[in-house]
This record gives C-alpha cells, sequence and structure tokens, in this order.
C-alpha cells in the first residue's frame, strides 16, 4: 500500500490554530470545565517552549516548573538525549508495535529496572501508566495468594481506574461511580499496631503503600514503619506492594523511595517520569515467584497484557531516561538540592503561624499551612474555606503563578499542603528564587488585606462559574 501524499505541512499544528481556537475546540470536545477552572485562577497560558523547569508561554513570560506534572519531569522538560533517542527510533521504521515477536528493548529496560531496584524485584511488566500497573497488582497478588482483600492507606493516591480507585478512600473521587471493588480495606498511615490487627485475620493479598504519600500531604514514615509493616505481611502471607509511581526515578535522592528504608518489596510500580515525560509508560516490577503466579503455562503466556506495554517507543524513551539520570547524577543531585530547598524554606517561613512545617525527602517537599490563630485572619481563613477547602491553597498556587512566575499545586487529598516537586535538573538559582517567592506570598497573606480582597474575588467568580 502506498504512503499518503500529505505532506506534514498540510496536517494541523498547534502552531497554525489561535489561542482562542483551541480554547473552544477544548471546551467543546474535551473537558470545558477544566478550561473554566484555569481561566478562574488565571493560569490558562499558552506554552509555547518547555525546556528543563523553563516553560516559555506565547505572551513572552517565563514560568519555573516546581511541580514537574506532579513527578513525570525527573530529567527535565524535552530533554535532549531522551528526544534524540525516540527520533532515532522512529527513524528506523523498526517494529515498534507489532506485539507478534520478542521486544528486545523491553528485555534491556526491564534488566536495567530490575537491576537498579535491587532485592526479590527480578520480572517486569510493562504498562501504560500509575493506574494501570496497580491494575496488574491486583490481579497478581490475589493469582499469588489466593485471598481477594488489599490493604491500603488513608490518604493514598493510587489512580482513578475503578480497581485503583477501589484501594482510595476519599469521597472526593469516588462518589458517583457506584460500586467499587469489595473487600479493599484502608488502614492508618505509619501505624503498625493497626496494620497488625488486620493482617492478623489472613484475609488480605496485598498490603499497597506510597512509600511517601505524595497526595496526602507529601506525608513521610517513620524510620522504622515500611520495614516494619514488610515484617508483618511475611508473617501473616500477605505481599508487601509500594507504589513508586512519584517517588521512584530518583525523585527522592535513591533510585526507589524504598531504598531510604532497606526494605525488599514484592512488587513495586513504576511510571510518570519512566519514559522522560514524553511516551506514556509504567513498569511494574516482581518477584519471580508472583511472576510464575500469572505466567504459569505456554497458555497463560498472554492471560495478562497490554496494547502499548512495550511499545518501541516507550521502551527507548526509558533507556534513555536512565542514561541521563546516571549521566547527570540526578538522584544523588536530588538529595543534596532538596536539603538546600527545605533548608532555605525553614529558615524564610520561620514565624509565620500559618506556616505549620516544610516536609519531604529529595526533590519531594511540601510546605504544611494551618489555619491562622490571630482573629483577623481566622475570619476571612474560615469564610473561603467554607466556600471551598481548597480555596486558600489555590490562592497560594495562582500568586506563585501570576506574581512570581512559578509553576506548583496544592496535594490532592490535602488542600493545606503545597506540593514543591522540581525537575531533578533544578539549579540552585532557581530554588533560591522560589524560596523567596514562597516567603513574599506568604507574607501577603499575613499582612495585607489585598490577599484576602483577591481570594474574595476569586470567590465570587468561582460562583458565579458554577
Amino acid at each position: 500500500m502506498a504512503h499518503s501524499s500529505l505532506s506534514p505541512l498540510s496536517v494541523a499544528t498547534g502552531d497554525a490554530v489561535s489561542p482562542a481556537d483551541a480554547n473552544d475546540a477544548y471546551s467543546r470536545y474535551v473537558n470545558p470545565q477544566w478550561v473554566k477552572l484555569l481561566n478562574l485562577l488565571q493560569m490558562n497560558v499558552r506554552y509555547t517552549r518547555c525546556t528543563g523547569a523553563r516553560l516559555e508561554t506565547d505572551d513572552g513570560r517565563c514560568v519555573t516548573d516546581f511541580l514537574s506534572g506532579y513527578c513525570v519531569h525527573n530529567t527535565g522538560h524535552n530533554h535532549p538525549h531522551i528526544v534524540a533517542a525516540i527520533q532515532d527510533e522512529l527513524q528506523r521504521s523498526g517494529p515498534a508495535m507489532l506485539q507478534s515477536h520478542v521486544p528486545e528493548l523491553a528485555g534491556q529496560l526491564a534488566e536495567q529496572l530490575c537491576q537498579r531496584a535491587g532485592g526479590r524485584l527480578t520480572k517486569t511488566f510493562f504498562c501504560s501508566s500509575g493506574s494501570e500497573g496497580i491494575e496488574t497488582v491486583i490481579k497478581f497478588t490475589r493469582a499469588h495468594t489466593g485471598r481477594a482483600g488489599i490493604l491500603y492507606a488513608n490518604g493514598a493516591f493510587h489512580g482513578l481506574t475503578c480497581g485503583a480507585l477501589s484501594m482510595m478512600g476519599d469521597p472526593f473521587w469516588r462518589d458517583g461511580f457506584g460500586p467499587l471493588l469489595p473487600e479493599m480495606e484502608a488502614i492508618p498511615f505509619n501505624d503498625l499496631a493497626a496494620l497488625e490487627t488486620k493482617l492478623a485475620t489472613r484475609r488480605f493479598a496485598a498490603l499497597v503503600l506510597e512509600p511517601i504519600q505524595g497526595e496526602a500531604g507529601v506525608c513521610v514514615p517513620g524510620q522504622d514503619y515500611l520495614a516494619g509493616a514488610q515484617a508483618l505481611c511475611r508473617k501473616f502471607g500477605t505481599l508487601f506492594v509500594l507504589d513508586e509511581v512519584q517517588t521512584g526515578l530518583g525523585r527522592t535522592g535513591k533510585f526507589l523511595a524504598s531504598h531510604h528504608y532497606g526494605v525488599d518489596p514484592d512488587m513495586v510500580v513504576l511510571a510518570k517520569a519512566l519514559s522522560g515525560g514524553l511516551i506514556p509508560s509504567g513498569a511494574v516490577l516482581m518477584s519471580d515467584a508472583i511472576f510464575r503466579s500469572v505466567y504459569n503455562s505456554l497458555k497463560r503466556s498472554i492471560v495478562h497484557t497490554s496494547t502499548y506495554s512495550e511499545n518501541a517507543l516507550a521502551m527507548r524513551a526509558g533507556l534513555a531516561t536512565l542514561e541521563v539520570l546516571d549521566a547527570e547524577h540526578l538522584a544523588d543531585r536530588a538529595g543534596q538540592l532538596g536539603e538546600v530547598l527545605r533548608s532555605r524554606l525553614r529558615t524564610e517561613l520561620a514565624g509565620f503561624e500559618m506556616v505549620q512545617e516544610v516536609r519531604g525527602i529529595g526533590l519531594l517537599s511540601g510546605i504544611v499551612f494551618q489555619p491562622p490563630k490571630r482573629l483577623k485572619l481566622r475570619m476571612p481563613f474560615e469564610a473561603f474555606r467554607a466556600i471551598h477547602p481548597g480555596m486558600f491553597g489555590q490562592m497560594i498556587v495562582r500568586r506563585l503563578f501570576n506574581d512570581k512566575g512559578f509553576l506548583t499545586q496544592i496535594c490532592g487529598n490535602n488542600f493545606m499542603v503545597l506540593k514543591v516537586s522540581p525537575p531533578l535538573v533544578v539549579d540552585e538559582s532557581e530554588i533560591e528564587r522560589f524560596v523567596f517567592a514562597v516567603r513574599d506570598v506568604v507574607e501577603l497573606a499575613h499582612t495585607s488585606t489585598a490577599f484576602w480582597s483577591d481570594a474574595l474575588g476569586l470567590a465570587r467568580r468561582a460562583l458565579d462559574v458554577i
């Protein structure tokens, strides 16, 4: 069959569409509520070039990314080495999605991931997202143990497919989606006594934890919690599974966040940063024993698959991402710069009554806010929280974006925590600018009526939009 005669120039691109037309098309055919929200927050800008931690807009602004797409862009935006690897793979015109061959690149990437993860993690299942990885965990742990129950922690965020959503207790994410999977139960995070009580029933196939809870507010466990949880799982025959979708690939200063705690999980889920933020990709690392519980015969060799799971572009991007992490020592860099960032934030934010603490590991940090005590501040704070619990946090986000040129966001399950997770390629000057930007915005919230009157205006516009 002949190739299409269409030239690349005849295909519509983003550059050929005006911002207004692009917004209109998105509103008409994708999600009008998202456009309304971005407009409300005055964060609906058109990005034209993204490199490293730098985001350039069509109106000449430069925004510094301190969110990383929720820990997707560990290697920075459009890293040239990863882009070149993808381009090279495209130029090969090789078997990108043949699905009737042995994908050599998948074997190479799996070997590197298992070697870096270590311990009992010797097999890999590739998928396209963290949610899909969690679905894999549910199926494989049930197959291996013969049990149906899954334990998860309060505040967890594991994804938004029905299986993953069954492991998240926040009604914000669950409401309206009908009955979810049965036998999914929550426990308090960082509470070994509560965990032991549940595990002693021997009803649970797996305990699934984020080693550091991202959307719950960057909650860091006690130093002995994960090791204690692992020991209890071994005692009662439950598989110990870690969701490292946000925390893996160098984000916390080590390849896996679990490496800080000396544990040896039965399964680990990776995604987000795995392919440099350019190609959807995820991976579930597991022990041989768990793998054999599912793929135990020729007949069952394809019993769990995913169409895009081992596609050549994602595999090449994954290999290139690991090369960048190594060549630029990004995990070590994250550990060092994270300490600098939190230390500077603690110094500059000391004394502000609405700042409770700054916590985190590596370049995954959270600035934890709390209600003010002074009546002058408490009254407007409570008024805006009554309108929406995320109002205060979004005012901080909006001010940082519009006044200071920094992209951040509050945590999805804790609106009083500002997530701070820049690309691991961020430099010290950008960190220093961010620290002073946060200090200025927090000082404004404590001293200026303009902050609260602006928040009132935002609240009124929100009610009009709703």
